[in-house]
């Protein structure tokens, strides 16, 4: 092996340990002091605070009782009282869901996680999860899975190593590829062009027709789709597995762990989109941590 390549893949090798020796932080149940930096200049720039009249609520302390009711999934007038006011907490809530708040602090940690090379756009893959609906609402539709009770879908898109991109929210009988185009739109930050970084789509069967295909190569994808009835061997006819679209399921399964996603209790769907978004957001926040670290470390 030449000089060069070795000391290459030393230094890779050196990361990787390094990136294994770094403990996670622990879930995240209350605002770190980090991302509150964050977040606060995002309000500012949103809610400057007026010179007279009442003084405004404790925001960080808003912001620590939507992520209780993110993990815990309780009702909002069920919220413990050491976060305040129960009505105030859910204006607020509102407030930034309306006004994209929860989704630009996606969008800015995201950014500072690219800044860093955490974000790896080469291959993405995109995929839908079920769920249960227990409220009225829109968006919501008859589940094929459940008995034909009223749920709601998630459509999701990750990049290569999970971290999610793009979400997307509908009634659990739509079909997946009809969320493709919408989910993709829904990036909160700018692609890199596809003319001058090649990006490859991973996607299920369910995604195996004109739609899936065409949404894919018009958003300048190189798609990947599983066809329907065909089992994917390798060259001596052994099965195999897929290799890239294993993470867009985990991200699920790692959004699913918040008990107000698991199942959906809000009755506005911009506001299950909301939470979405705050979890979303967490993730983010959770590598970018990691990344941190794992810079200071190098330096050392």
């Amino acid at each position: 092996m030449p000089q060069g390549q070795s000391r290459k893949s030393s230094a890779s090798a050196a990361r990787g340990n390094a990136a294994r020796e770094v403990n996670p932080l622990p879930t995240i149940w209350e605002v770190p002091d980090e991302l509150w930096e964050r977040f606060e200049k995002i309000l500012k720039e949103r809610y400057p605070v007026a010179r007279t009249g009442r003084p405004r609520t404790d925001l960080r302390r808003v912001l620590n009782g939507v992520i209780h009711r993110l993990r815990s999934g309780c009702q909002w007038n069920h919220l413990p009282e050491k976060f305040g006011d129960d009505s105030t907490i859910h204006r607020w809530f509102q407030r930034w869901v309306r006004d994209g708040v929860l989704e630009e602090l996606w969008a800015v940690l995201l950014g500072e996680c690219e800044e860093l090379g955490g974000v790896d756009w080469r291959w993405q893959a995109a995929d839908c999860c079920l769920g249960k609906s227990r409220m009225s609402g829109d968006k919501r539709g008859p589940n094929p899975t459940d008995r034909r009770k009223a749920g709601v879908k998630k459509s999701l898109l990750v990049e290569r190593s999970g971290g999610p991109l793009g979400v997307e929210v509908a009634g659990a009988n739509v079909n997946d590829h009809k969320l493709l185009e919408a989910t993709i739109n829904a990036i909160v930050v700018d692609r890199p062009d596809a003319r001058t970084y090649p990006q490859n789509l991973c996607l299920d069967k369910g995604y195996d027709n004109k739609t899936g295909h065409g949404i894919a190569k018009a958003a300048g994808y190189e798609p990947h789709i599983k066809r329907i009835r065909e089992e994917q061997l390798d060259k001596r006819g052994r099965r195999r597995y897929p290799a890239r679209r294993w993470v867009v399921e985990r991200t699920l399964s790692w959004l699913q762990k918040c008990r107000a996603i698991l199942i959906r209790w809000d009755k506005k769907s911009a506001n299950y989109l909301g939470l979405l978004q705050l979890a979303c957001a967490l993730l983010w926040y959770r590598r970018l941590d990691k990344l941190t670290r794992l810079g200071g470390m190098g330096t050392m």
